[in-house]
């Protein structure tokens, strides 16, 4: 009797990790923010729910939060969020960004956006085909698609979009497109 009812707690939790595998593999998955680069929308600490499923059947949004493998790392994994489509012009000036000559008042971001380190300009660049130009929402302490060791991020590296912050749990939200992205979106 006592080997049956072991037999049957080890068969369900072989199940219950198989079934646990594929829903992280191809659903959804825990991410913790590392760092300051998308300050003031994500802090570090917080953990998200990133949905793998969407854009298997629909192209990434602009202004979505997204978690990509890193270019020069692909066990890396960073957390941006898209600002550049395939096709679009993309340029910063003044410390401010513009998208298909559009200048965008961007309430959502840590400060101005400049170019690089080195340059306070940047572009205009063209986002090829099949990639994304991506930022941090924090311009002054940002790794993402200024930067050659990103640089635009191709759509096979994309994890999956954050969907919501479930900890801490006062800090509990769903994440939303900035509405300047979502206008730039309709202009288009």
């Amino acid at each position: 009797m006592a080997k049956s009812e072991l037999r049957e707690y080890i068969e369900a939790l072989l199940i219950s990790a198989v079934i646990a595998a594929l829903i992280i593999a191809f659903v959804a998955q825990s991410f913790l923010v590392e760092g300051s680069s998308m300050e003031p929308s994500l802090y570090h600490g917080q953990r998200l729910l990133v949905e793998k499923v969407s854009y298997r059947f629909r192209e990434p949004i602009r202004g979505e939060v997204v978690v990509f493998r890193y270019p020069g790392d692909q066990r890396r994994k960073f957390i941006k969020r898209i600002i550049g489509l395939p096709g679009d012009e993309i340029a910063i000036k003044n410390g401010l960004l513009y998208i298909n000559g559009l200048r965008l008042d961007e309430d959502y971001i840590n400060g101005p956006t400049y170019g690089t380190y080195s340059a306070p300009t940047f572009g205009p660049v063209l986002v090829p085909e099949g990639h994304y130009f991506v930022l941090g929402d924090n311009r002054r302490n940002s790794d993402d698609s200024r930067y050659p060791d990103v640089g635009f991020v191709p759509r096979k590296n994309l994890v999956g979009r954050a969907l919501f912050i479930y900890w801490p749990l006062g800090q509990a939200e769903v994440l939303t497109v900035p509405r300047v992205l979502e206008r730039i979106e309709a202009s288009s």
